[in-house]
């Protein structure tokens, strides 16, 4: 491979990455990824590494920066006892995946002793970066019965 193609390669991990990734990642990866996107085409002209490295750090932290602008200053907080519903199977102790307002999102139970299987409905108990802490909805003390 040239360094064009590892550029892109690059790049286009790095786009993937930002695209299956929650908001919560302020757009880093997009920002790393179109700055070796940039780098890759000045590799066709610029045959040494070291330069395209430096300006893939240069673009990369300048859209970086430029992209907080577009990153809410204060993030909602949650609400309680928000609902989503597990997609990817939360076992006892580890995480899985919940869909929450329209979004995919890393989920582990709060009691690291149950497992939660889909498409079960779960409570959005609180966030803790990109997790979200959840329950089962059959926990709920105060759910109805029946």
């Amino acid at each position: 491979m040239n360094p064009t193609q590892v550029w892109l390669a690059i790049a286009l991990v790095l786009l993937l990455v930002e695209l299956e990734v929650p908001i919560p990642t302020f757009f880093v990866a997009g920002a790393l990824g179109v700055g070796a996107a940039i780098a890759a085409v000045v590799a066709l002209v610029v045959p040494w590494t070291w330069a395209q490295v430096g300006l893939w750090l240069a673009a990369s932290a300048g859209l970086t920066l430029w992209s907080r602008r577009f990153v809410p200053k204060d993030s909602p907080k949650l609400r309680d006892a928000e609902e989503a519903i597990v997609t990817l199977e939360i076992p006892a102790g580890g995480s899985g995946r919940v869909q929450y307002e329209g979004g995919s999102w890393r989920a582990r139970c709060a009691d690291p002793n149950l497992a939660i299987v889909p498409p079960q409905k779960v409570y959005v108990m609180e966030r803790q970066g990109t997790t979200l802490v959840v329950m089962p909805a059959a926990a709920d003390p105060w759910a109805e019965a029946g």
